[in-house]
């Protein structure tokens, strides 16, 4: 798989994808990862929530941690600092995930090729959302 950064293949990954893992998501509404979150469940994805200090986000039960999460999903983005993208990437291939999204901000160029050289898909440093507003909205 590849680092990705044309429009035709994000297209296709989002596309593609119906279940997203989101690492970080906040029960705030001011914080960008709810907006996101919000915004993907309204286009009629299946969002789990993973946040270690939450029960509930969005009215969905949410995982203190990507190993919890029993059930596939396609893609896992990422609202957490660079700092913690090698862990998950760690995460993401023992869970056989074909899709990695890095939000705005979240850059890790060795945990992306890395991820990448593993078989995944990596978009990195673009809003989710607003991806998907701009080409599949």
């Amino acid at each position: 798989m590849t680092l990705v950064d044309d429009d035709a293949t994000i297209r296709d990954i989002l596309a593609q994808v119906r279940r997203i893992a989101v690492i970080g998501l906040s029960p705030d509404p001011e914080r960008p990862s709810h907006g996101v979150a919000k915004g993907m469940i309204e286009a009629g994805y299946d969002i789990i929530p993973v946040n270690p200090f939450e029960s509930k986000i969005l009215g969905r039960k949410t995982f203190a941690d990507l190993k919890y999460v029993s059930d596939a999903v396609n893609m896992v983005a990422v609202f957490r600092e660079p700092k913690h993208v090698p862990e998950i990437v760690e995460m993401c291939i023992e869970k056989k995930v074909r899709n990695l999204w890095l939000q705005e901000g979240v850059i890790h160029n060795e945990a992306a090729k890395y991820a990448a050289e593993h078989g995944m898909h990596v978009v990195m440093d673009r809003c989710m959302f607003k991806e998907y507003s701009r080409l599949l909205g």
